[in-house]
């Protein structure tokens, strides 16, 4: 992997002393996405999730995005349908019909 980016390492720190910041935890993970370490962006997203599933609609669409980006179809639709029924439950429909229309772009 690549040297660590400035921007990385200051989320890093930051997320050190605040490890329960979701805000934080979710711009590491879109920054390791950013640097193409996607199994570490993944595995940050799936533990936002993992831990409030309902407030992270967010990090639902950016983990489902990544998986259809490399061609991981089904995993990709999987989460982003999961992540269409969040959204809908908290009264978000702009990031469901965001999702929505990447599970018709991918399903052809």
């Amino acid at each position: 992997m690549a040297e660590k980016t400035p921007r990385r390492r200051m989320l890093e720190e930051s997320l050190a002393e605040s490890p329960e910041d979701a805000f934080l935890r979710y711009g590491l993970a879109m920054q390791c996405l950013r640097e193409g370490d996607v199994d570490e962006g993944r595995r940050r997203l799936h533990a936002l999730i993992a831990d409030d599933p309902a407030g992270q609609v967010a990090a639902y669409q950016q983990l489902g995005q990544s998986y259809l980006e490399a061609g991981e179809i089904e995993p990709g639709l999987t989460i982003l349908r999961e992540g269409i029924a969040r959204a809908k439950s908290a009264g978000d429909g702009h990031a469901a019909a965001e999702m929505q229309f990447l599970v018709e772009s991918a399903d052809g």
